[in-house]
């Protein structure tokens, strides 16, 4: 005889406190396993509904049709949704200062990003640099012409590069964060002591560069940009000129080291190049529908990510063979893929940052958090968090896992007492209506409101 499913975990049961009613806040199915009775009573309660019902309205099975501004009406102890008619509901109770599982707390808890304040103008492009003994590190390049070091797991200001005369359209960091480089409208790229702030070279162009990147022992920076020319520079020899590879046809956006730095990978207005670095001849190009707005470059697996328009495309770094592709809902500036490969994330033209599921290309999350459309995202090199950056001049960190102390957040241990009230109430065998009420606390509806932020 086969296994009976497992319920799947559909939403945050809340409470109005004025009208005395339980509401359903919709949510998406997660595992059974994400449920534990092992938390602090207090804000709401997770409902988990069996299968034979996934998917449906909760409004559709209540014997009432009132709909209240935060959520639909839920009658748990009549009809469809009672105790008896649903002996597989699980009941979660959760607390502001509860410590709940991953899967949980992302579907219960609302992100609260890290935003990062100092730009004035939209910011461009951001990197990470590598995790050294002294954590890691987040460049950020904006159209202020001020690019600015901060450090990667809390967005706190570390300095920022003076000396650019134009806006900085791409900024980086090599491995240690030792050293830095940006390019700017100013027909320069220059390269900046990570430590100390200094200018160390000012690299001369004969147009807007857009893209710097140092390769892996960051003795040699390609640039790229609006002349339609790679430049190749020994930084040993800053007197010496650079080896240059042509071929573009239009203004280059991003051009990136690949292969342990025996390839070259570059993106112009609609075409992705695949350049090797000895003979400096094309080994392969791919034509695009629309124009390339972002490009990165995952070493693990030889994976790069190529978004245009509303596309976000994953290709062999190594032949430019495409793996897959998934199509998003807006268009998009920017995508990110996790170093575990587990997921990605994507930021565009409605303010809005996607998280989709890597294997599956399901939405695991949608949000807004940016006042401007987003230009950039990337993951943190350990994975646990992501940074934006938009037009509003800000950045954001974003945890990968909502919930997981990291950082600057704070899951705190509730108190065993609380533990023990949540375990007897989600063990009731026949809650009464009432009872689900009063497991809402005064102030749960804070738990529920607008993402809030934390300045960093």
């Amino acid at each position: 005889m086969s296994a009976a499913p497992s319920p799947k975990l559909y939403g945050v049961l809340g409470r109005n406190r004025k009208r005395r009613y339980g509401y359903l806040r919709h949510g998406r199915g997660l595992p059974a396993e994400a449920i534990s009775d092992d938390v602090a009573s207090g804000a709401g309660a997770v409902l988990s509904l069996p299968p034979s019902l996934g998917g449906q309205s909760v409004a559709r099975g209540c014997g009432r049709a009132a709909f209240p501004r935060r959520g639909r009406l839920l009658r748990p102890s009549r009809g469809l949704f009672s105790p008896l008619a649903l002996p597989r509901v699980a009941l979660l109770v959760l607390s502001p200062r509860c410590s709940f599982p991953p899967a949980a707390a992302a579907m219960a808890m609302r992100q609260t990003p890290l935003t990062c304040s100092g730009h004035t103008r939209p910011v461009v492009d951001l990197a990470f640099s590598g995790i050294t003994p002294y954590g890691y590190f987040l460049i950020s390049a904006c159209k202020d012409g001020k690019p600015m070091l901060r450090q990667g797991d809390t967005g706190d200001w570390i300095g920022t590069f003076l000396g650019h005369k134009g806006a900085v359209w791409g900024a980086t960091l090599n491995k240690d964060a030792t050293k830095a480089a940006t390019a700017a409208a100013d027909f320069t790229a220059k390269v900046w002591d990570g430590v100390s702030g200094d200018e160390i070279i000012t690299l001369a162009h004969k147009h807007i560069v857009k893209s710097v990147d140092f390769t892996q022992d960051s003795n040699y920076l390609l640039t790229g940009g609006q002349d339609k020319l790679l430049r190749i520079y020994d930084l040993s020899k800053p007197e010496a000129d650079p080896q240059i590879v042509s071929g573009h046809t239009s203004g280059i956006k991003k051009a990136l080291w690949s292969s342990d730095d025996r390839q070259i990978l570059s993106a112009d207005d609609k075409t992705v190049r695949l350049w090797d670095r000895n003979t400096f001849t094309e080994i392969k190009a791919i034509n695009v529908a629309m124009s390339v707005s972002s490009m990165e470059y995952i070493p693990e697996g030889e994976i790069i990510v190529i978004t245009y328009g509303k596309t976000i495309a994953f290709h062999s770094a190594e032949t430019l063979e495409q793996i897959k592709s998934f199509e998003a809902p807006a268009t998009i500036n920017s995508a990110s893929l996790h170093p575990e490969k587990e997921c990605l994330v994507a930021g565009g033209e409605d303010f809005k940052l996607y998280k989709y599921d890597y294997n599956t290309g399901e939405e695991l999350e949608s949000y807004k958090g940016h006042f401007g459309p987003i230009h950039c995202v990337r993951f943190s090199p350990d994975g646990e968090l992501y940074s934006s950056g938009s037009e509003d001049g800000t950045l954001r960190l974003w945890q990968t896992t909502v919930g997981k102390t990291y950082g600057l957040w704070k899951c705190v241990i509730p108190e065993e007492e609380g533990v023990e009230l949540a375990k007897s109430k989600a063990n009731l065998p026949g809650t009464a209506e009432e009872d689900l009420e009063d497991l809402g606390s005064e102030n749960s509806d804070s738990i529920y409101s607008t993402t809030p932020e934390v300045k960093a």
